[in-house]
């Protein structure tokens, strides 16, 4: 469910100084809980919107400082280090705060709108040098729209930069309501088949695909992200299509190309998860380029992570 009406926020992590969430340089905040269940994922930690546990094995000194504390007995020793049995676990955290050596570790915490908003507000001079600002990220943001909405606002009246990063899967009156202290929509585009957008993210794509029409018909500032994931959607008939929707829109935005990458894999083990991707590798950069020369017959910049690739 939407999360209602609060006063506090539950993210998984502030990361100051980033510079792919965005112009400039900006302090990311990144949102717990997501409606999706993307199989490449990157950052698995932010599906569930309540804290999780994180084992790193290679992290215990077998101390057994955890095994006493933990009142499920969940917590055994292996041959690699600490294990969990998740069936048990209630994700409580005393094994966390035992833990001297952050083989486990909560991952995802209740923050104030005063405590968020004093983190973003701490490299303002970065911000106005840079053109830079403050990204809302996850998981999906606009799942705990009051909370969003009102950190929002407290960035525009602090003349702070703001981009949501969003699947768009949410009901308009959602978005309607953080749109006017929301100076960038980065809009993540999956797949344009409805069955293989629900078979592959749990989800059909109407809802997003209508939302990002009534921005784009509002003159809303925009750009169109798309994580290029071989065998999923790279086929030149999912590219022409995705390729023409953007194009048919009003005010048709930038389309920026995000190769798939693995860097996210290993939460899935730590999380205790099995990665559904398997073996799917990266894009080179020759396909990359054949992708952009594709996107090039329709009414839009594209760029490749945020940087235009030259004519070859």
């Amino acid at each position: 469910m939407v999360r209602g009406e609060m006063e506090e926020g539950v993210i998984f992590d502030i990361k100051r100084f980033a510079i792919h969430d965005g112009p400039g340089i900006r302090t990311t905040v990144f949102f717990k809980g997501c409606p999706l269940r993307c199989g490449w994922c990157h950052n698995p930690e932010s599906q569930g919107a309540e804290p999780e546990l994180v084992v790193r094995p290679s992290r215990c000194q077998r101390c057994s400082s955890c095994l006493g504390v933990c009142p499920e007995r969940a917590l055994s020793f292996s041959g690699e280090g600490i294990s969990v049995d998740r069936s048990r676990c209630t994700r409580c955290g005393t094994c966390a705060r035992a833990c001297p050596s952050q083989a486990l570790e909560i991952v995802g915490r209740a923050v104030t709108i005063g405590d968020t908003v004093g983190e973003i507000v701490r490299d303002v001079p970065f911000y106005d040098e840079s053109g830079g600002g403050a990204t809302f990220s996850g998981g999906e943001p606009l799942w705990q729209p009051d909370f969003l909405a009102a950190v929002l606002r407290a960035c525009h009246e602090r003349g702070i930069h703001t981009a949501v990063d969003t699947c768009g899967f949410a009901p308009w009156e959602t978005i309607a309501r953080v749109r006017e202290a929301t100076d960038l929509f980065l809009y993540d585009l999956k797949l344009m088949d409805s069955g293989r957008h629900a078979e592959l993210t749990g989800v059909p794509n109407a809802l997003i695909l209508e939302n990002l029409e009534r921005l784009s018909r509002l003159g809303q500032t925009l750009i169109v992200r798309v994580a290029v994931i071989p065998g999923i959607n790279d086929s030149e008939r999912e590219l022409r299509a995705l390729g023409e929707f953007v194009g048919s829109l009003r005010n048709p935005p930038p389309v920026d190309l995000l190769p798939y990458h693995r860097i996210g894999v290993g939460k899935y083990t730590r999380l205790g998860r099995l990665y559904r991707l398997g073996e799917v590798t990266p894009p080179d950069e020759e396909r990359m380029a054949q992708i952009v020369r594709l996107f090039r017959r329709y009414e839009f910049p594209v760029t490749v992570g945020g940087e235009a690739l030259g004519d070859d």
